[in-house]
């Protein structure tokens, strides 16, 4: 808890960069959408046969074993937009349509591999994980997981330096996307309450088990801006701090920091704050988990297995040169992509070739 809450706020001005955005405005200029050329599709085409081909190990294979040529400025464009611009980029133009699903995740993985370093999503050691209802749960049962329902989801952020999704195909109805930029409500917030402000760099428990039921521990903790070298980062979603409470052993909510997190939570939802977008096949978007936050809309999906609603997802540890401050996110508690935290041994029913990621598991 900060003592002298207008002495912290000297070194926490309004956020000015390009980082700070209202979805009412930016959705007008679509400058967010980047269009694959015929040849970068084809490039990306003819890594990703292959990949299907030579079936390399995820935990071990290398960006330069798949070097790009077409797409090499355009991996730094979207780099850069994601670090230092608006925070996200929307990737539109492959020919998903024509593409078996392996396919498709072995052109994703390859983009992954040269916009980061894909980490685990989860303790069974997946590096691809798969956004497919295979629950009829809402988010209010405990035992849901997020990714495996249609429910509607709340603003938060994930566990890595970026978070992608890459559409196979989208729902039948609903579905969105929608994102919101991490410093425009840090500004708002600011405006209007100055004296809540500092807390959102104090620590907060969060709810792991919630994210993975298979977590080592209970909880997590970590701040919800990072401020170092005036750079600006945020990692939200008061779902999990909420549920965290439940837990013996974590302290309780003061009356100002759930004050301050009902205000975020109602800035995030006020009109025009959001830009919501509709995945098509094969889009792919990219998004630096330290500059916005995303939900999604609730969704109705096609009776058949094979035409529900199915994105993938990739977690990427990215090495931009950002500071944070220690344990920032999850940083503190994700597994890298080599091997099981603490030289534990692979889960038995892992995977680690691209045909066997590129089917979701059914888990409810």
């Amino acid at each position: 808890m900060a003592t002298n809450p207008s002495a912290s706020m000297e070194a926490i001005p309004p956020v000015t960069t390009a980082a700070a955005w209202r979805g009412d405005e930016l959705v007008k200029s679509g400058e967010w959408i980047y269009l694959l050329s015929d040849a970068q599709v084809l490039e990306l085409e003819q890594l990703g046969k292959r990949f299907l081909d030579e079936n390399p190990d995820l935990r071990t294979v290398q960006a330069s074993d798949y070097p790009l040529v077409a797409c090499a400025d355009a991996v730094k464009e979207w780099g850069a937009d994601v670090d230092y611009g608006r925070g996200f980029v929307l990737v539109r133009g492959l020919r998903t349509y024509l593409y078996s699903d392996a396919f498709s995740a072995a052109i994703y993985y390859i983009l992954g591999l040269h916009m980061g370093d894909p980490i685990r999503q989860n303790e069974m050691g997946d590096l691809i994980d798969h956004v497919y209802a295979t629950s009829d749960k809402t988010m209010d049962d405990p035992t849901a997981l997020s990714a495996k329902v249609r429910d509607k989801l709340v603003y938060h952020s994930d566990s890595s330096d970026i978070v992608s999704l890459m559409c196979l195909r989208p729902a039948k109805e609903g579905g969105a996307s929608c994102l919101v930029s991490g410093a425009q409500i840090y500004n708002e917030i600011l405006k209007r309450r100055p004296d809540l402000a500092p807390l959102l760099l104090e620590p907060f428990h969060w709810d792991w088990r919630k994210q993975d039921h298979s977590a080592p521990a209970d909880t997590y903790t970590s701040p919800i801006v990072s401020l170092v070298d005036g750079v600006f980062s945020m990692y939200a979603g008061s779902l999990y701090i909420l549920t965290a409470q439940e837990y013996e052993g974590v302290p309780k909510l003061t009356p100002e920091q759930i004050e301050v997190l009902e205000l975020f939570d109602t800035i995030t939802y006020e009109e025009g704050m959001a830009i919501e977008m509709d995945f098509r096949p094969g889009d792919i978007q990219w998004l630096s988990n330290y500059a916005a936050l995303h939900a999604r809309t609730t969704f109705w999906d096609y009776p058949e297995p094979q035409r529900r609603r199915h994105l993938l997802r990739l977690w990427l540890s990215r090495d931009a040169g950002r500071p944070v401050v220690d344990g920032f996110g999850k940083n503190g508690v994700v597994q890298v992509r080599s091997a099981p935290r603490d030289g534990a041994p692979e889960h038995p029913e892992a995977h680690f070739d691209i045909y066997g990621m590129s089917v979701p598991r059914v888990i409810e």
